[in-house]
């Protein structure tokens, strides 16, 4: 039997943006308030998928998206729950009365104005609200979190991480957009150029982001980070293929991560994907982007006055 109490925000999280925020915040007060634990409950699917039969291409995956709410938010108990169709069927209540409560503990929810749930998404705020009230337990809907007179979602910033406007994307999410996965091997081209290089392939149902270079932190599992020069694409200069790969040019780094778990934070793209005439020209091009890349951050560090 579940002894833990828990205070649950509720929705998908698609890249835990700012919007999510105030809702991860609210369970953070709540729960030191109640003395209960942090949690969140999100799909390993989107509901979207399954109910419409098209793949919406997301901006996280599971892993990423429960990593994001824990290191940002504090939530302690990211709840991925299968939408599989017994959740899509579940009548909307039973998922408040068996699945929220007597299953995970809940002793205090949250959700956004929007949220949805439950048999062809029944169950809505005002549902929520009074059955909460009904059970005794508490209930909180946070209203629409708004930027630049645009209300934050996920479909907007999955536009603007598909244009490669990475910088306007991670000032509505409130931190780099991000892509984990573990270090596969390439084609050695990082040896040739004299870097070392990372190869990530991107989660099945990931968004890619626009084609091109971008300026990159790759992240390690100990907690240290790199500066990367990262080529998201099919490496025309190399390859011929059409496999879209991630390809990150670590600065001032020797080791090998092969098999090693990276996050890899995207901040700036620097240009579109093109074919070099030679690997000399593109070695050439790297070092360029490498310099770039290191005065975008030099300047980003000037900028938050050195922290």
């Amino acid at each position: 039997m579940e002894e833990t109490r828990r205070v649950i925000a509720l929705g998908f999280f698609d890249g835990v943006h700012r919007g999510h925020g105030a809702l991860l915040r609210r369970v953070g007060e709540k729960a030191a308030e109640l003395d209960a634990v942090p949690a969140a409950v999100t799909f390993d699917t989107h509901p979207e998928n399954l109910i419409l039969r098209s793949p919406l291409p997301l901006l996280s995956s599971p892993h990423d998206r429960a990593d994001l709410m824990q290191r940002y938010y504090g939530i302690r108990d990211v709840i991925i729950a299968r939408f599989d169709e017994r959740m899509m069927h579940m009548p909307w209540r039973e998922f408040i009365t068996d699945y929220l409560v007597k299953e995970h503990g809940a002793v205090h929810l949250v959700a956004g104005h929007d949220f949805h749930f439950g048999y062809k998404g029944e169950g809505n705020p005002q549902r929520l609200r009074e059955t909460c009230e009904e059970l005794g337990i508490g209930c909180d809907i946070i209203p629409k979190v708004e930027q630049d007179g645009i209300t934050i979602s996920s479909t907007y910033i999955r536009t603007l991480v598909a244009q490669g406007e990475m910088e306007r994307a991670n000032e509505f999410l409130g931190h780099p957009h991000t892509l984990s996965n573990t270090v596969a091997h390439g084609k050695r081209l990082g040896s040739t150029l004299g870097f070392p290089t990372v190869n990530l392939s991107i989660p099945k149902g990931v968004l890619i982001p626009a084609h091109g270079v971008y300026a990159c932190r790759a992240c390690f599992s100990d907690g240290s980070s790199r500066l990367a020069v990262t080529n998201v694409g099919t490496r025309p200069t190399v390859d011929d293929g059409d496999r879209v790969n991630v390809e990150g040019f670590l600065l001032d780094f020797s080791g090998d991560l092969y098999g090693k778990t990276i996050r890899m934070e995207f901040y700036k793209r620097l240009r579109g994907e093109r074919k070099f005439p030679s690997l000399e020209a593109l070695r050439e091009e790297v070092m360029r982007n490498a310099e770039e890349t290191r005065a975008y951050f030099a300047s980003l560090e000037r900028g938050s006055g050195g922290s």
